[in-house]
């Protein structure tokens, strides 16, 4: 997309506010970790890899910030600042990736002067920045491949460049096959309750005039029973040692009826996404969110007062009805528990 997702600018980084998209575009500065976990918690940023790549830069934030410290008033500060990240969501398994990676970072270089880390820290996080985009265009190539001229993809939620550091995944597949020259169309489901899939996957497309049908979540079925919908292809914010993964809420009922409609069911997302200490989406903890954003949106509401309201954020899709995994190493068909061990030992 022409669009940076997450950027540095002026000794800071800058995000694209999510949460006003696409009424409004406007970037909001970050300088701290603290402050980058509040606009992860808050929805500013989403997508499990720009939650990485965010993460990344909230470790380096932290460390510019406190780089006139003494060493042990720096260290106290980045153990702070880093378990601040790290409560920041909980279902995202590419957060904790990026975190232990920026910790291993700090290690190395723990023995030097404080501004020397930061720097250091700082470099590996533009190139956090840097890799995703890379893996992302590498699989976007292997799942082009998975896509016939002329076919009609529905999308679930949004993967695409506002949720990774650009390019996508799920998304960045389709673009991947319309720069292949294949003529492809994007069917995407609005995603209730935070209308990602209507106010940022629509938008992307439109942005690129890559033609895109929005239709609301319940629709989904109907739109497959009427021979409209040749594969879907989602994202993935956790995958299990098993192949179970957990996806936007929403995810499991489109994956159900695709396995109904003898649809493909693809999932694509950077080996970064694949936790192997999980034996199965039973362990996977999901994430429930505020009730006003099931209750209503923005200043209007439609539920009554004093009704109950859940609003887990993520739902878990078993392996069995995943056709295959799409990743930057190539595409896992069926995927199962020995193949992603082979896969994930392999980085």
């Amino acid at each position: 997309m022409r669009v940076e997702t997450l950027r540095w600018a002026h000794d800071k980084l800058e995000m694209i506010d999510q949460r006003i998209l696409p009424a409004e575009f406007r970037y909001l500065s970050y300088d701290s970790a603290a402050s980058v976990a509040a606009g992860i918690q808050s929805m500013v940023v989403r997508g499990a890899p720009a939650i990485g790549v965010a993460a990344a830069y909230g470790v380096a934030l932290e460390a510019l910030r406190c780089q006139t410290a003494s060493a042990s008033e720096f260290t106290r500060c980045m153990d702070a600042g880093l378990a601040e990240l790290a409560r920041s969501r909980p279902t995202a398994v590419n957060l904790s990736w990026a975190l232990q990676r920026m910790r291993r970072v700090w290690d190395g270089v723990a023995h030097g002067a404080p501004a020397k880390i930061a720097a250091r820290l700082l470099d590996e996080a533009h190139e956090i920045l840097a890799e995703d985009i890379r893996i992302n265009r590498a699989l976007g190539a292997h799942g082009a491949a998975l896509l016939a001229d002329g076919a009609r993809v529905l999308t679930h939620c949004n993967a695409g460049a506002l949720a990774t550091a650009g390019h996508g995944t799920a998304l960045g597949v389709i673009r991947s096959a319309v720069a292949a020259g294949k003529t492809i169309s994007v069917i995407a489901d609005e995603t209730r309750p935070f209308l990602q899939g209507a106010r940022l996957t629509a938008w992307e497309m439109v942005q690129e005039q890559i033609p895109v049908t929005l239709i609301t979540d319940s629709m989904a079925g109907h739109m497959m029973a009427e021979g409209e919908v040749d594969a879907v292809i989602v994202g993935a914010d956790r995958v299990a040692a098993n192949g179970d993964v957990a996806n936007k809420i929403g995810t499991y009922m489109v994956a159900v009826l695709a396995r109904r409609h003898r649809i493909p069911f693809y999932v694509a997302c950077p080996l970064s996404t694949l936790d192997l200490t999980i034996a199965s989406g039973l362990d996977i903890p999901i994430e429930e969110r505020h009730a006003d954003e099931v209750r209503g949106f923005r200043e209007c509401r439609w539920a009554a007062d004093g009704v109950k309201i859940r609003n887990p954020a993520f739902d878990v899709t078993p392996a069995e009805l995943v056709t295959a995994i799409i990743t930057e190493r190539g595409v896992v068909h069926r995927p199962d528990a020995p193949q992603l061990r082979r896969m994930g030992e392999s980085l």
